[in-house]
């Protein structure tokens, strides 16, 4: 290939790690290699066999670095690129995934005394269990009218650094005293490539509650805790660095890891979901893309600011400079469909899935298609792993209503592509409720795959439906970002013409089944308000039910 200018970029995913190489010019996306986290996602112990509560979800920073070593040289050599024509690094990671540190960046779970000690590891975004301590964030502000909170639609999530730190204070304040850094892995990753830790600005307006300049004051957060009064002085706040700009240059050591040169440009860290907007070519306003992998991220700019009951944030700049970035999403999407396939496939169909070549996914897909709307006389709400967006409540959980003796897998299955449609729906709906039009829908993330899913998503919300033109959004975006940061584009929209990819409109929405879909809707808002509004708590006391038994055993 000709000798031109290259960018790497490396997603941080759930389970995995990949990176691409991409063709500075136009966006080319000339290899990619993969790498599985060994230690995957610990939810029932840590590696020494240390038994988790529930609703914990860890990782080991360990396997993140694994990924730079295997999965960067790797797409190197597949695409044919001499390591002298990469001009820069960018990286992305799922939010909010913190992590407990020494000032030099060395995690506490790496310390010998600390590798037993659950609070010393990674909370990967998916830790729920500090739903408790958000619930009395979100009520404090709101008593003390804390003017960053209707920025985040009335409430901040569980997964946020906050609730997480506060969690870490309260359940394990040896460790809590031990950190010197509450850091984001966004953040980490980049300070293990280049020696310099910046906060991104995404994850510090998103999840950090970073608003005009400032964060939550040491009163609010000393009334939660008199511990917690010091928190962002003392271990949280640090430089903030702008989408796109450099955070440093590649060390040694990263270099040796990676087989990239030295010195070359280190982007500034970004978040997996709001990454992919560039990529997917989303940067005027109104252009919503839905990240759809194991949960759903929805991000869009707009130059409308407004209030969107539930949503995740919006923070000025942090999808694109000059515009208000929003985020909304679902906590259990491609994960609900995993779930199912794993406890509710049986042995008969896995036998005629095997016979016909298919994967459990695609026989039960097939048969699916085969419905009407309706047709399976089941709804159900997707909340197995709780609500972001609009409830913000991870307390809640899933449910399937309608079931019969007659009820087939397939129904199940159907239901639950259309309850996460529905999800998807009431968000969009509540951004139209607050004047903040959303005009087009784009999706990105490994389930564009699924054409039928696809179909549903544009049935139920009514839009024409885009899909990305990458099978990788999140690392094209964040090697977008690498290219400006080297210089090579003046800014991030500049780079989106050249570089991103998009089929827009390629699925339209069908009259017929659009109108059906609209009795379904309305039956899933009447439950979605039933159990998630407090009509009836019993998702609540099941799970306080379900966490007193585990605690005692």
């Amino acid at each position: 290939m000709p000798e031109e200018p290259c960018v790497v970029g490396v997603d941080f995913g759930t389970l995995s790690g990949r990176a691409v190489v991409v063709r500075v010019r136009d966006g080319e996306e000339l290899a990619s290699a993969e790498h599985a986290y060994p230690h995957a996602v610990l939810d029932r112990e840590l590696p020494d066999g240390t038994r988790l509560p529930p609703d914990w979800a860890l990782q080991v920073p360990s396997d993140y670095i694994d990924v730079l070593r295997t999965a960067v040289p790797e797409a190197l050599a597949r695409a044919g690129v001499a390591p002298e024509q990469v001009i820069g690094i960018g990286t992305d990671f799922t939010a909010c995934t913190v992590l407990p540190a020494l000032a030099d960046g060395t995690p506490l779970c790496e310390l010998p005394e600390y590798t037993a000690r659950p609070h010393a590891y990674v909370k990967l975004w998916r830790h729920h269990a500090a739903q408790g301590q958000a619930d009395r964030i979100n009520a404090l502000a709101a008593e003390t009218k804390e003017p960053w909170l209707p920025r985040y639609g009335g409430k901040i999530s569980s997964e946020w650094e906050f609730a997480k730190a506060l969690q870490v204070l309260e359940e394990d304040p040896e460790i809590y005293q031990r950190m010197e850094r509450w850091v984001e892995v966004a953040d980490w990753i980049v300070w293990r490539l280049c020696g310099t830790y910046v906060r991104n600005a995404c994850t510090a307006g998103y999840k950090g509650q970073y608003q005009d300049g400032g964060y939550p004051s040491p009163a609010h957060l000393g009334a939660l805790h008199p511990d917690f009064a010091g928190f962002v002085t003392d271990k949280l706040d640090q430089p903030i660095g702008q989408l796109g700009d450099q955070a440093g240059t590649l060390t040694a050591e990263a270099a040796a890891w990676t087989g990239l040169p030295e010195g070359i440009t280190v982007c500034v860290g970004n978040v997996d979901a709001h990454v992919t907007a560039p990529a997917a070519a989303a940067v005027e306003p109104g252009q919503m893309v839905a990240i759809m992998g194991t949960s759903t991220c929805h991000v869009m700019s707009s130059d409308q600011l407004g209030t969107v009951p539930g949503m995740c944030g919006v923070v000025d700049g942090g999808i694109l400079p000059g515009l208000w970035g929003y985020e909304a999403g679902q906590s259990g999407v491609g994960d609900i469909f995993g779930w199912f396939v794993r406890t509710g496939f049986p042995a008969e169909y896995a036998e005629k899935a095997a016979a016909a070549g298919q994967s459990a996914h695609e026989y039960l897909t097939e048969l699916a298609a085969r419905q009407k709307v309706g047709e399976h006389g089941l709804v159900a709400l997707d909340w197995h792993s709780g609500n972001r967006s609009v409830l913000v409540d991870h307390d809640l959980s899933g449910l399937l209503i309608g079931q019969t003796l007659s009820t087939r897998p397939e129904d199940v299955y159907r239901a639950l592509l259309e309850a996460t449609a529905f999800g998807t729906r009431t968000i969009i709906d509540a951004f139209e409720s607050a004047a903040v039009p959303v005009r087009e829908l784009i999706i990105a993330g490994g389930l564009t795959k699924n054409a039928l899913l696809m179909q549903i998503y544009a049935d139920v919300t009514g839009r024409p439906l885009g899909v990305i033109g990458s099978a990788q959004g999140p690392a094209l975006g964040a090697a977008m970002h690498a290219a400006v940061a080297a210089g090579a584009y003046p800014d991030i929209r500049a780079a989106a013409h050249a570089m991103g990819k998009v089929h827009r409109g390629l699925y339209q929405p069908d009259p017929q089944r659009a109108a059906a879909y609209e009795r379904l809707y309305a039956e899933y808002r009447v439950l979605h308000d039933y159990f998630g509004r407090g009509t009836n708590d019993v998702m609540r006391r099941l799970r306080r039910i379900r966490t007193e038994v585990s605690a005692s055993s």
